[in-house]
């Protein structure tokens, strides 16, 4: 532990700190809000002024996101159509017909003689 010499006065300290406390903050505030002449440079988007836009600006941006819309909307129901599982009816359908299909295709195929 350092000797208690070596330490700093608490009172000069506070001092010290109360003397720098008008510069500090005007360091805090220098970034905070712009003059109104002053130009602005990059801001963050949520810190930016907001220009209100024209109507046809938002008719055309609500067109392009209905638009973005039907089409995602189409996809999703293409996309589920192909998933999804056949009826029992076309499913036992499809089978007979396979069998059948296979049964002739051995009799055409085969060498056994029919007559």
């Amino acid at each position: 532990m350092s000797a208690p010499e070596d330490q700093p006065n608490t009172q000069e300290v506070l001092a010290r700190a109360r003397a720098a406390r008008a510069e500090m903050a005007a360091a805090l505030d220098e970034d905070q809000e712009p003059e109104a002449d002053e130009p602005v440079g990059w801001q963050p988007i949520w810190k930016r002024s907001r220009k209100p836009k024209s109507k046809a600006d938002k008719k055309q941006e609500l067109r392009t996101q209905r638009k973005r819309l039907q089409d995602a909307t189409k996809r999703r129901l293409a996309a589920s159509q192909s998933r999804r599982p056949r009826s029992r009816q076309s499913r036992i359908g499809n089978a007979a017909a396979r069998r059948d299909a296979r049964a002739l295709s051995r009799v055409r195929h085969s060498t056994a003689r029919l007559w």
